[in-house]
């Protein structure tokens, strides 16, 4: 049933009958079921199992069903046997009230909205019947869409919330996809979700609630303690498809060494029906055996909601303290923790990813909203970030706080676990692209609004004249086009100082201009100084060379930006998996529609074009580009796209040898095998990045860049991008149509960090902003905000502290996995400077001295420091 609601399907009632409810009756069923269970799921080995047999045998022998005076004495002999109680060694399930709701997923946001209604109403009425009923609850969007919607209904969850039965736990504003949200995206799902039940409920949530994500980022548990949670919980590895995951609790170390306590109901599951099946596998597949004696047991219907009914309450009552049966008691996540926290001694220690072996084609499915959101994600970034500074610069200026928590939201809502890894039906597909819309066209207006206000206008004539923004936290020379005399575009080569502006009049002289030339074979050679490729006349790299250390990219006999098609039909899941069987299937695209030509011939850039024919109906068009001073070979793709299961990538067979190879993820990066020497090593077969992956080698390395892409891989020596796929459920038109994206090739000598290959993959994702004229700037000069003289700590965000009016909030992490002491210089007026946690509260004792206009901060590999800046 993984598809779309058909909107054709109709039903006949043929019959309709009114029934009187015997309690008697069903109380009698409840207790035969359940001793038939254990009388069956025991075991011959054990003589509970026989014990329950016979006294189901009884009931049946003393049940007169036309003389209901039978039925106490039938029921007093269930109620004897449960009453048999167990050791004090027994194995105690702390079991939880659940009731899973994807925000979106076979049905659309609206849907979800009713799906929270029926159910929550549904938990409150057993509330009412069950006073030791307890629900947890997470997901702050849905509490949002119910304190609007369905007041009433609200007001008696809270009401409950204080009693501590209905539990709001996560402390998100969704149940995000643990991998493809920026670093950033993740630290405002925990700021918009811890605020909200702050406010709503008085007190943040103390555990991360993330049952059914298809992976977990190794910067997670960081994030997670910057938010005040050290507890986390999900089953989703128990889906992995080669390997099983050793541990049940344990303690998850992130990159930089920050630890939280992790567990994964042994059940495998977060919507179990509290039968005796439910509560013996618990025990079974508990693997911290010896080690620990509690763990969780989710009950209740998911996925579309609905949750706990009053027969898997009745359940529980009766199997709470049964002899053979594991103790069982209505329990909240505190309690467990509480329980687990009290003795931690003989737990494990996972380090670094928690990497699921399943739904890897995920982090390509639907192109459209992966783009969308690094495009959201970026330019969010760039609204806040020239926001705050035109606020310090101009006091009346009004920071659109409530607006752009409005748009936050809408980007948060879609990184949904269904959302953003494109595993949703078509109708969900065009509310996240309304969304993106929305967030995108008002962000761009903000970001007018914002520049008109830092530039303060302008006087006199702006002809020949631009002013050049970079919103990154380094100097960058590149090329541009600039709005010449007559409204004509031209090239400029300009430098722009860190997270600030310049005025630019004329360009500047490139140490070596663009070579572009033809050879006899029809191949063409591009050269910048730094560079020199050499592309075949159907656009492969057959010699990517890098000048200064004299090396050879691509490998000898291969090609580089080589195109390749494979069948793409996984077992089940086909919007979520791809499977290591399509790498049997590479298929190389050598069919030439139109052949390399030279579109610009050097000086400030050199352009070729060429297109591809993937099928009959696909098309690939590409321009390849190189600028003057650009270390990288850009690769600015449009693809028409018309297949069913085929999976496009683009291969990069790279002359360097290494085990592992290097990929950028959320304020940092880490390393993966490029062999498949054991089961771990190959359900890696195909991997997850953000904007930048690298292979190298000692002294020199290639990376790859890309400004929209997740999907990667490498073995071996062969790099891989995953470009698009063509999934046909839940979504029969997913990934149809025009898709456009850049990515891009980066050799380099040294090591990646040396090559400042983040910096670039930070520089394609965030392009430099040319004013609108009617906000040109200054007639001369620079002006930057902020400078590090470290390359290893990038400055990520500044932004409007939360509820204040007078400091920013700024956030900066270490990005190449070193101990760091730097300076951050600022020309802004700052008058004091407080380091802050993720929820940006700050620490008295914890003020940073500024000398000089510069503060002085020390950063541990990956470390993430926040700091609020009090202006004068």
């Amino acid at each position: 049933m993984i598809a779309p609601p058909d909107p054709n399907k109709s039903f006949t009632l043929h019959k309709a009958e009114l029934v009187i409810f015997n309690k008697d009756v069903y109380e009698l069923l409840v207790d035969f079921e359940i001793l038939i269970d254990i009388a069956k799921l025991l075991g011959e080995d054990n003589q509970r199992s026989f014990q329950a047999l016979y006294t189901a045998n009884q009931m049946v022998n003393m049940c007169d069903v036309i003389d209901p005076s039978t039925f106490p004495a039938v029921h007093e002999l269930a109620r004897a046997f449960f009453a048999q109680k167990n050791g004090d060694s027994q194995h105690t399930i702390h079991a939880m009230g659940h009731c899973h709701i994807d925000t979106a997923w076979l049905w659309p946001y609206a849907e979800t909205i009713r799906k929270c209604a029926r159910s929550w109403v549904t938990v409150i009425r057993l509330m009412e019947k069950n006073p030791n009923f307890i629900f947890t609850c997470s997901q702050a969007q849905q509490f949002e869409w119910v304190r609007t919607r369905y007041p009433g209904l609200y007001a008696e969850i809270q009401d409950y919330a204080r009693q501590g039965r209905f539990i709001p736990v996560g402390g998100t504003w969704v149940e995000m996809d643990g991998n493809l949200p920026s670093g950033e995206a993740m630290v405002r799902q925990f700021l918009q979700g811890q605020r909200f039940f702050k406010k709503e409920f008085g007190k943040y949530c103390t555990e991360f609630w993330l049952p059914d994500t298809f992976g977990y980022s190794a910067q997670l548990p960081q994030i997670m303690q910057g938010c005040g949670i050290k507890r986390f919980l999900t089953q989703k590895l128990s889906w992995n498809l080669v390997n099983t995951f050793p541990h049940h609790t344990f303690f998850w170390e992130g990159i930089d060494g920050s630890r939280v306590l992790t567990h994964f109901p042994p059940g495998d599951s977060y919507e179990m029906k509290s039968k005796v099946e439910d509560l013996l596998k618990t025990v079974k597949n508990h693997k911290e055996k010896g080690r620990l004696n509690h763990s969780t047991l989710l009950f209740g219907f998911g996925d579309g909601g609905a949750g706990p009914t009053q027969l898997h309450l009745d359940r529980m009552q009766r199997m709470q303290d049964v002899d053979g049966l594991p103790r069982t008691q209505q329990s909240t996540p505190d309690s467990f923790f509480s329980a687990v926290e009290a003795d931690t001694s003989l737990l494990c220690a996972w380090k670094g990813e928690l990497f699921l072996e399943l739904h890897n084609g995920s982090y390509t499915s639907q192109a459209q909203i992966k783009k969308q959101n690094r495009k959201c994600e970026c330019i969010l970034h760039d609204v806040e970030m020239v926001s705050g500074l035109a606020l310090v610069q101009k006091r009346t200026f009004q920071y659109p706080s409530a607006k752009l928590q409005h748009l936050w939201r809408l980007l948060l809502v879609n990184q949904f676990h269904d959302v953003l890894p494109g595993s949703c039906i078509q109708m969900v597909v065009e509310d996240a692209l309304k969304y993106y819309e929305e967030l995108r066209n008002s962000s761009t207006q903000l970001l007018k609004d914002a520049m008109l206000s830092l530039f303060q206008g302008s006087s006199g004539s702006t002809e020949g004249r631009n002013t050049v923004l970079n919103t990154l936290s380094w100097e960058r020379t590149e090329v541009v086009s600039l709005q010449g005399p007559g409204q004509k575009k031209t090239l400029a080569l300009v430098k722009v100082p860190s997270i600030g502006y310049t005025t630019v009049t004329e360009s500047l002289k490139p140490t070596f201009p663009v070579t572009v030339t033809k050879q006899a074979d029809g191949s063409v050679s591009m050269e910048n100084g730094i560079l020199r490729a050499i592309i075949d006349p159907i656009g492969r790299i057959t010699s990517l060379y890098l000048l200064d250390c004299k090396r050879e990219a691509i490998s000898e006999g291969c090609y580089g930006n080589q195109f390749v098609i494979f069948d793409d039909i996984p077992l089940y899941w086909d919007a979520w998996d791809v499977m290591d069987y399509h790498l049997e299937t590479r298929k190389p695209l050598m069919e030439t529609l139109n052949p390399l030509e030279i579109v610009s011939s050097g000086g400030l850039r050199g352009c070729l074009k060429f297109s591809i024919r993937i099928s009959k109906v696909s098309v690939i068009h590409q321009e390849v580009i190189l600028d003057a001073m650009c270390p990288y070979l850009k690769f600015k793709t449009e693809v028409e796209w018309h297949e069913a299961h085929k999976f496009l990538k683009v291969e990069f067979p790279v002359r360097v040898h290494s085990m592992n190879s290097t990929y950028e993820i959320q304020f940092g990066h880490l390393q993966r095998p490029t062999h498949w020497n054991t089961s771990w090593d190959w359900a890696r077969y195909e991997v997850w990045g953000h904007k930048w992956s690298d292979l190298s080698e000692h002294g020199f390395g290639v990376a790859l860049l890309n400004d929209c892409k997740y999907g990667c891989s490498a073995h071996q020596n062969v790099m891989r991008l995953s470009l698009l796929r063509a999934p046909k459920s839940p979504d029969s038109n997913a990934d149809i149509g025009h898709h456009q994206f850049t990515y891009a090739v980066q050799p380099h000598a040294g090591c990646f960090q040396e090559a400042g290959v983040i910096q670039c993959a930070y520089n394609m994702n965030f392009p430099l902003h040319i004013a609108p004229l009617e906000c040109a700037g200054p007639e001369v000069g620079s002006w930057s905000a902020f400078s590090l003289p470290s390359p290893a700590v990038v400055l990520e965000t500044i932004k409007l502290a939360e509820d204040r009016s007078d400091a920013l909030l700024v956030r900066l992490y270490e990005s190449h996995g070193s101990t760091v002491v730097t300076q951050l210089h600022t020309s802004l007026p700052v008058k004091e400077a407080f380091l802050c946690d993720l929820l940006e509260h700050t620490d008295p004792s914890k003020a940073l001295p500024i000398s000089d206009s510069s503060i002085e901060l020390s950063f541990t590999p990956f470390q993430i420091l926040s700091l609020i800046l009090f202006l004068k």
